[in-house]
């Protein structure tokens, strides 16, 4: 996969340690999923020699019975109704042994079918990663479609973003960056653990459930893709996904890529900095994309705290803004080569949550020098004082790069970002 060179700003490109709770054992199974790939990615096929993932016992979906699943959402009541989604509605239950789950059951008079409903019980029985949502089960009796998920007690990331209600708290800066954090190697896994890639298609902010600590899981794997393998560099095939998340080279061409899902990426991100829908169309026709409304508002606004959530009240740090915007506006460049590779966002995204916001220590630092709030210099103390020498030397280096290099990733932006 192509790097953008400009991605190294920071210096992020480093050895990667693995977590090892974040590995997960893999076997080879070429026979495990030979019947189901010719329904649900006939556009290509999986090559016949594609490792996949099997599914141990303790990941493999249970099937369920309309009348176990009809029993534990109190008959799919008003009282267990949790929400609607494009495959249908969602309610909560409980199972046998007491378990919360979700209960998705599709619409039979909706835009997704048996196809999206094949594809989402055979991803979520492969693919196993903290940051995905689990999948307990299914039930197709009849004409009946239902799915059983682990249930998620916060909701989707869209729901406490967007149109919040009085007594709602919202999101502090540090909590968006953790979920953004999470959500990015939720995709990682997808573009480099799983054989063959996935490719989401679907990523936005109403697809990332938040467990009791919002700790953010990917869900809704209808749209999913598996991504070209070998030496093919893309997918053809028809345009699905949602308004205002989806890639440009995507749209315009039907030509899928994991790049596709960075873009979206981005879109949530800036959802994230700055409370804007991904689309709206009270910012007016030229700006209703949350992408060039974003740009032209970072281009424009003399104080770049201008383009943050209200909603934050100024509680975060100013150089930490901007690093965000960076790789958020990375992501969604218009050209798919100049876009980063997920295994680069997550490094991103781990270096801004090792920098949290600390509103004692700032405050407590500004009374002292009221410069150096926007100092990187006075961030790095604040945020960094058991870092060790060599880590500070990198730092200060990172911020004393040559004004050239900054005009060269400025005009690599310029010449890729979607205006």
């Amino acid at each position: 996969m192509g790097h953008c060179s400009c991605f190294g700003l920071w210096g992020w490109r480093e050895t990667k340690a693995k977590n090892h709770d974040d590995k997960y054992a893999k076997k080879k199974s070429k026979s495990q999923l030979s019947s189901v790939c010719s329904k649900v990615n006939s556009e290509p096929t999986l090559p016949s020699s594609a490792p996949i993932v099997e599914p141990n016992a303790e990941n493999e979906g249970k099937t369920f019975t309309y009348r176990e699943l009809a029993t534990a959402t109190n008959n799919f009541g008003a009282e267990s109704f949790l929400g609607q989604g494009g495959f249908g509605r969602v309610f909560k239950g409980q199972i046998k042994n007491s378990q919360d789950v979700a209960v998705k059951q599709l619409d039979l008079t909706g835009l997704q079918g048996d196809r999206e409903f094949l594809v989402e019980v055979l991803m979520l029985s492969l693919l196993r990663h903290p940051n995905l949502v689990k999948l307990f089960g299914y039930c197709a009796e009849g004409e009946q479609r239902l799915l059983v998920y682990e249930y998620m007690p916060l909701g989707s990331l869209e729901d406490h973003l967007h149109d919040l209600t009085p007594d709602q708290e919202p999101l502090d800066w540090n909590t968006r960056m953790m979920i953004a954090a999470g959500a990015a190697k939720g995709l990682e896994h997808l573009h480099n653990e799983a054989n063959p890639p996935v490719i989401f298609r679907d990523f936005k902010s109403s697809n990332i459930l938040l467990d009791d600590g919002f700790r953010p899981k990917l869900s809704d794997f209808g749209l999913a893709k598996f991504g070209p393998t070998g030496d093919k560099s893309h997918i053809s095939t028809r345009i699905m996904g949602t308004r205002g998340y989806c890639a440009p080279d995507y749209a315009n061409t039907g030509k899928l890529t994991v790049k596709s899902d960075i873009f979206s990426f981005g879109v949530v991100l800036l959802e994230l900095i700055t409370g804007q829908k991904a689309v709206d169309s009270s910012r007016g026709h030229e700006n209703q994309y949350l992408v060039t409304w974003a740009i032209s508002k970072y281009k424009d606004c003399k104080n770049i705290k201008e383009i943050a959530d209200p909603l934050l009240r100024g509680q975060f740090s100013e150089s930490t803004l901007k690093k965000a915007l960076e790789v958020a506006f990375l992501c969604v460049q218009r050209k798919s080569n100049c876009r980063p590779c997920i295994s680069d966002v997550v490094l991103a995204m781990n270096y801004l949550t090792s920098h949290p916001y600390n509103p004692i220590e700032s405050t407590n630092l500004m009374a002292k020098d009221p410069q150096m709030g926007d100092s990187p210099t006075g961030t790095k103390r604040i945020l960094h004082k058991d870092l060790d020498r060599e880590r500070a030397v990198a730092e200060a280096k990172m911020w004393g790069e040559t004004w050239r290099e900054r005009k060269q990733m400025q005009q690599c932006s310029a010449d890729g970002v979607n205006r």
